[in-house]
């Protein structure tokens, strides 16, 4: 449970320029180490903060751990003198977007383990989707924000960000953390999302059609798709598909996306680039 007497002191180390709220409830923490991948790859944690969920990590698996705040990279030296004397945490002080090449975080196999503020979230998963040495992801962002990325088609969550994340693996919102099981508590509720990848992202082309597709979602696919493809080619591909004029993007299955995408793919009438310049929809394997 929450520490009562350790709440001032984290109050006042939190920064809002980050983000940070700090995990302190052993439940939770429990709850993400059971939710992990039981296997031999390394764990890389971006947002470490104090190393409440640092210190069951390293229990368990090499962990990389990626810190922005220098402050709070100087705590972690001192509280896992030992694991990273022993070569079992290897702390990084640094931006993790700004050490993320193209290729990959890491050099070899890993899952992510991560406690998100809102305004990198999104970032940080759609990097890891494409990252072909991420296994898993197992994040606590807003619950807003793990909404997103596991609706299912027919619910109002339904995005682009579901298609990409299911079009990767296996997404599951877990649970939900109440704000009292952070120091300070934030104004909203938080949900641990986890996604078991069997792909990669790898095709900007299908991103960019996505994002036409989802531009308006009160309006329906067809209005959206012809503000970037010709509508006759559009009314066809939907009618080949058994999809309705009138369907909403929200309501159209992920695999659908995909044979939409192939039907439409570099036929944009001159609107957006050249046919042909996009990439084959296949995510990376």
């Amino acid at each position: 449970m929450i520490k009562p007497n350790s709440n001032r002191r984290e109050e006042k180390i939190a920064k809002k320029k980050f983000g940070q709220n700090f995990l302190k409830d052993e439940t939770v923490l429990h709850k993400i180490i059971e939710s992990m991948p039981n296997d031999d790859a390394k764990v890389v944690e971006i947002g470490p903060g104090l190393g409440d969920l640092t210190r069951f990590l390293v229990e368990k698996k090499d962990v990389t751990a990626y810190e922005v705040d220098r402050d709070l990279c100087e705590h972690l030296r001192q509280r896992f003198a030992a694991p990273i004397e022993k070569g079992r945490l290897a702390l990084r002080c640094t931006d993790v977007l700004s050490h993320w090449d193209s290729e990959s975080l890491e050099n070899r196999p890993y899952h992510l383990v991560a406690n998100l503020p809102y305004y990198i979230a999104t970032n940080i998963i759609l990097r890891a989707l494409k990252d072909t040495r991420c296994q898993s992801l197992l994040v606590m962002v807003q619950k807003e924000v793990a909404e997103k990325f596991a609706a299912r088609p027919g619910q109002k969550a339904f995005s682009s960000l579901a298609v990409l994340a299911q079009s990767c693996g296996e997404v599951r919102l877990l649970f939900d953390v109440p704000p009292e099981s952070f120091v300070p508590a934030p104004k909203v509720m938080s949900s641990i999302l986890r996604i078991v990848k069997h792909c990669s992202l790898d095709d900007e082309g299908f991103e960019s059609f996505l994002k036409a597709a989802f531009t308006q979602p009160r309006k329906t696919l067809a209005k959206n798709l012809s503000a970037r493809y010709p509508k006759e080619d559009v009314k066809e591909a939907l009618a080949r598909l058994g999809l309705a004029p009138s369907v909403r993007p929200h309501e159209v299955e992920t695999s659908l996306y995909h044979h939409l995408y192939n039907a439409l793919k570099g036929d944009t009438d001159g609107r957006e680039g050249k046919p042909g310049e996009q990439q084959p929809q296949q995510p990376k394997q």
